[in-house]
């Protein structure tokens, strides 16, 4: 493949089928985005939602070092498989329901707008991708936590 297709297949993939290209709210768009994702990581039960959620944290972790390359800024607001990759941390191992899908989204989009601690941490101590990523993957970690406790 030619650097310049696989540049553009880089793009297309960080930025969630360039939804993080759409006007205002990329992260949101992004979010939204990673619904197929969810819904396809449930289809196999908790072993394949676990298999797939560590091959998609690799995945989104080089892809989103290779794309910040590639926009010429850190953590460009067009990538948004960060945020894929954090929903899909969300609503891991939970029922998959619309009920769910919905309460996770809400939540997941407050606690990646908000960033409580160490969230802010890990997006500008961390190198390349893997601040891209693991910051957007504990907003997932405590929207996670939030839908345990809320449905319990």
């Amino acid at each position: 493949m030619q650097a310049n297709r696989r540049n553009d297949v880089v793009v297309f993939l960080a930025t969630g089928c360039f939804t993080g290209f759409l006007p205002r709210m990329p992260g949101t768009w992004g979010t939204f985005a990673a619904i197929p994702l969810v819904i396809l990581t449930h289809s196999g039960g908790p072993f394949v939602e676990f298999i797939t959620a560590s091959l998609f944290l690799v995945t989104a972790v080089w892809l989103a070092g290779k794309a910040e390359v590639l926009l010429g800024s850190r953590d460009a607001s067009q990538i948004v498989i960060d945020e894929m990759f954090g929903f899909v941390i969300s609503l891991l191992w939970l029922p998959l329901s619309l009920k769910h899908l919905c309460l996770g989204f809400v939540f997941f989009r407050f606690f990646d707008i908000v960033k409580p601690p160490p969230i802010a941490y890990l997006e500008v101590k961390l190198p390349g991708g893997w601040s891209v990523v693991l910051d957007d993957a504990l907003a997932g970690v405590y929207t996670n936590i939030g839908l345990r406790l809320l449905l319990a």
